[in-house]
């Protein structure tokens, strides 16, 4: 870690930009390379610097639009979890689970990982019924789970509501205690510093306009900074996915959402752990900031734009008082919306699309983040091998064709 004297801090206050030493170079766009990735969010960047580090392909470059994690990766609520039900999902989320917990070393880059717990409420005996088989599901796939009961989690939160007349009385949980919280920008910074260590360019403020393609695939890309030529491409664009594949002439069984999140003015520590609740349709944590870190269901309707509306708003910040009345003078600091890609059975898509030499990864709906490590470490497997990873072999785009589908829709936690 380095250190920095007095001075050095109070040349870089006064002269900013000018002082200050970048973490990743500035590249411009080489005529060619072995492979580009598009989209500089989480997993794009994960991707390349995975491509390079266990591949050894250096040949690449990350292709942003705009800023680097100014998509989902910077538009969501950093949640971690692993608690799926089905074999596939478990294997794949948990992978990504331990390599978060070591991500800050192999990075040398602090993610603000968290292992807080991600706790699932239950408030009816409906609800505990199902908690078990998903408790005995996860035990079977090799994944921590503990249920709770409502004295256990009086303790563990004393702020939610526990009178007699709540409207959602709480009856017990399901806690993943591995889960927890990550700093999103934290997770793109590291990886785009690492990745650029290792020669990946990451060109930003370059958006891809359309694609030049003969029998093999696509030759070139065109974009905003000129044609590239590349022998792989790598499409990791989240709510955008679909845009780039009319472009590429085929369609995707993708509908993009607005997905809302808000922040709350700091308080003190009240929160120490992930709390959800799919009866009042909200999840909720505390930043070491103070802040609540808030979020709810989809956007009833498709749209490709980053901003929210008033009634997903009341709806979100209704559930959060009737799980919580104490919280209910909090005022909101800031509201923002991340484009979710959402496939009919909640599974990612990722490995080979119609055009040879063209990968997809796309389809995380509302769990694109807790996947960041594990999507990008088997997205470069498949780039780098033109097979499929061993935990995302079931996920390819083929299944929708074979009626193979992995329905995780319960496990997103929050109906949609």
């Amino acid at each position: 870690m380095k250190r920095y004297s007095i001075f050095r801090l109070a040349q870089e206050a006064v002269l900013g930009a000018a002082a200050h030493e970048f973490s990743w170079r500035s590249a411009s766009p080489k005529s060619h390379y072995d492979v580009i990735i598009v989209g500089g969010g989480g997993h794009g960047l994960a991707t390349a610097y995975y491509l390079a580090k266990n591949h050894g392909v250096r040949s690449v470059a990350v292709l942003e639009k705009g800023w680097l994690g100014g998509g989902n990766t910077g538009r969501n609520t950093t949640v971690v979890r692993s608690n799926y039900l089905f074999p596939e999902s478990a294997r794949f989320y948990d992978h990504s689970v331990k390599l978060y917990e070591g991500l800050g070393k192999e990075l040398n880059f602090n993610i603000m990982f968290s292992q807080r717990g991600m706790l699932t409420l239950a408030h009816s005996r409906h609800d505990l019924d199902v908690q078990r088989r998903w408790a005995n599901a996860m035990r079977l796939n090799g994944v921590d789970s503990v249920l709770m009961d409502s004295e256990a989690v009086r303790a563990r939160v004393p702020a939610l509501d526990w009178s007699e007349g709540a409207r959602l009385p709480v009856v017990g949980g399901l806690v993943q205690q591995r889960g927890g919280t990550a700093r999103h920008d934290a997770v793109a910074w590291g990886y785009a510093r690492a990745a650029d260590a290792l020669g990946v360019d990451i060109i930003q403020n370059c958006e891809v306009t359309g694609f030049e393609t003969d029998a093999d695939g696509v030759t070139r890309i065109c974009t905003s900074r000129g044609s590239i030529g590349a022998r792989k491409i790598g499409l990791a664009v989240a709510g955008h996915s679909t845009l780039l594949a009319d472009m590429l002439g085929f369609r995707l069984p993708i509908t993009s959402y607005a997905l809302q999140a808000f922040v709350s003015e700091p308080i003190k520590p009240i929160l120490d752990t992930v709390v959800l609740s799919p009866a009042a349709g909200i999840y909720v944590s505390q930043s070491d900031k103070g802040e609540l870190v808030l979020g709810g269901g989809l956007d009833l309707y498709a749209s490709y734009a980053q901003r929210g509306n008033l009634p997903t708003v009341e709806q979100t910040l209704r559930g959060l008082i009737t799980l919580f009345p104490s919280f209910s003078r909090l005022r909101m600091l800031r509201q923002w919306a991340g484009i979710v890609d959402v496939v009919h059975d909640s599974t990612p898509v990722l490995g080979r699309s119609p055009i040879p030499n063209v990968y997809l990864n796309c389809g995380w709906g509302t769990g694109g983040f807790k996947a960041i490590p594990a999507g990008g470490w088997c997205f470069a497997h498949t780039i780098a091998k033109n097979d499929p990873h061993p935990l995302t072999a079931s996920f390819g785009l083929d299944r929708f064709a074979r009626g193979a589908l992995i329905d995780e829709a319960a496990a997103s936690g929050i109906a949609h």
